[in-house]
């Protein structure tokens, strides 16, 4: 048995120097309380060299570093000085846990921990984008991806700074518990349920403020998903131009205002198959699809498999 419980295992790999923001927010996510109401809920650990220390805080981890070999997910918090080779233990126990089976995500400059142990090799990966430039000319064999929120390649991940960092975690909520889950533990921490990795990582106001033009816009898309609307819908209700309703999603949210929709809709189709038995046509329509097969090609290109294997997956 290679878990360290019987509870899937998420271990926080910790040691000297890292971030306490980024590990503080892993916690956050994983060591919610929903056993009662989720069916194999994660089981965290916290695993380092001894007492750690994170800045002014000191650490005392549940478990050692040669204890992440056990754990289905490794969490390797950001790093605070990349210009520090990484400690060789830690190193060597991320590589180890990666070699067993362990799924290894990166949070911030937690991704210098996964080059170092050569995770990252012919992978493309992300960091805060302060930092990409140094990840790409100390690891030439990574390809490294500085405008993105977070990457997924299966069993590695890697996310970029700060506010990406609850993105990702969430992502590997809505992996494998799927999004009514993930949006459970959004509206807990109130931050937006998702934002698609692919999404720019500089954006100059990442949720829009309060007298900004979208604020009334969105929610008014949100109860209308059923309906085929376009681009120039939005922009009309909003009241601007085509070209001007784009800027202000390129300012506000990091995407283009098809890109949002086409996400949003994704996102109920994603809710609709985990809690209802409705068909996949009926669900094409309640979410704008218009037919199966329109949501059938969505739907896979966005979540990576059909929607009737989606449905499988979380209600079976």
């Amino acid at each position: 048995m290679r878990t360290l419980s019987d509870m899937p295992t998420v271990a926080l790999a910790a040691t000297d120097g890292m971030l306490h923001f980024e590990l503080a927010l892993a916690h956050e996510v994983f060591a919610a309380d929903l056993t009662s109401t989720v069916a194999n809920w994660y089981d965290l650990v916290v695993c380092g060299a001894g007492p750690v220390r994170l800045g002014r805080f000191e650490l005392r981890p549940d478990h050692g570093l040669d204890q992440l070999v056990h754990a289905d997910t490794v969490i390797v918090p950001g790093w605070s000085d990349v210009a520090v080779t990484p400690p060789a233990d830690l190193v060597d126990a991320v590589r180890a846990a990666h070699e067993a089976g362990a799924r290894v995500a990166s949070l911030c400059t937690g991704a210098f921990v996964l080059a170092a142990a050569g995770l990252l090799d012919g992978r493309r990966a992300t960091t805060h984008w302060a930092h990409t430039d140094e990840l790409a000319a100390r690891f030439p064999l990574v390809e490294v991806t500085p405008d993105v929120l977070y990457v997924d390649n299966g069993s590695v991940l890697t996310s970029a700074g700060k506010a990406a960092a609850m993105d990702l975690c969430l992502h590997l909520v809505r992996t494998d518990h799927g999004a009514a889950v993930a949006n459970t533990i959004a509206r807990r921490l109130v931050v937006p349920p998702h934002r698609a990795g692919g999404q720019a990582q500089f954006v100059t106001t990442p949720v829009p403020v309060q007298d900004a033009p979208l604020t009334a816009l969105l929610p008014w898309v949100a109860q209308r998903l059923d309906q085929p609307l376009t681009v120039a819908d939005l922009a009309k209700q909003a009241n601007m131009s085509s070209r001007t309703l784009g800027r202000h999603f390129q300012v506000s949210i990091g995407s283009t205002p098809l890109q949002w929709l086409l996400t949003q809709r994704i996102r109920r189709a994603q809710e609709l198959l985990e809690s209802t038995d409705d068909s996949i046509e009926a669900v094409a329509a309640a979410t704008g699809m218009g037919t199966a097969t329109t949501l059938r090609r969505h739907f896979h290109r966005s979540i990576g498999v059909p929607p009737d294997t989606y449905r499988r997956t979380f209600r079976g």
